[in-house]
């Protein structure tokens, strides 16, 4: 049974481009929602939506998980694989519905991912029948690199952004995706945020905008 996935959604009422952000682990989509300020006024015409993951996180309940992470939780590989399969259903679920709502096609949407969000974009997207306008990928990884190519459907393009002092997931993480990324034939791009631990520095949010504004044709 597909969850659905509460959101957030700022932006005019009638759109003609939307920005999903797909928070981390332990947060929530109003942890992401507070870049459509500074982004906004670059982009008009876009809608923002920060839906919250489907599952309470088990190390901080006030925010939400996509999938538990064994060796933060305690919790078994066989239940963060069950747990990230059911969140993929509700996560394409949610892009359908969010298209349907604001009428667009799927080439008017970017997918603005951190860390656990961004490998479910990296996971999900790529899987889809319509390719999205693009991935911002920030401060995450590919998962299961070894099955993308058999199993993608489509390649949008994909920014790649992570801090080089990142604690959480490692920075090599960033040069993994983008090897396995461009031997399947994707556009991407990669910008380092120099300095910057497991967050999003001004660079790295000047760097997504420029990619937004180019991929959507803002």
């Amino acid at each position: 049974m597909v969850r659905e996935l509460k959101s957030q959604r700022r932006g005019p009422e009638k759109a003609d481009a939307v920005v999903v952000f797909l928070h981390g682990y332990g947060a929530d989509g109003a942890d992401l929602l507070g870049l459509a300020d500074p982004l906004s006024p670059h982009l008009p015409g876009t809608a923002f939506y920060a839906p919250n993951a489907p599952e309470p996180c088990v190390n901080n309940p006030a925010g939400y998980q996509w999938f538990p992470i064994p060796w933060l939780d305690g919790s078994t590989e066989a239940q963060a694989k069950a747990s990230m399969g059911q969140s993929i259903d509700d996560l394409n679920a949610f892009f359908d519905k969010v298209l349907g709502d604001e009428g667009l096609t799927a080439d008017r949407m970017v997918v603005f991912g951190f860390s656990q969000g961004t490998m479910m974009a990296l996971h999900v997207l790529p899987r889809r029948d319509q390719a999205v306008a693009g991935i911002v990928a920030c401060s995450g990884r590919l998962l299961e690199p070894e099955l993308l190519e058999a199993e993608l459907q489509v390649k949008p393009p994909v920014l790649l952004m992570h801090g080089d002092q990142d604690e959480m997931v490692p920075f090599d993480d960033m040069g993994v995706a983008g090897e396995v990324l461009v031997a399947a034939d994707f556009e991407v791009y990669a910008h380092v945020m120099k300095g910057t631990g497991h967050g999003i520095a001004p660079d790295g949010l000047s760097a997504a905008l420029g990619f937004i504004t180019q991929v959507l044709g803002k």
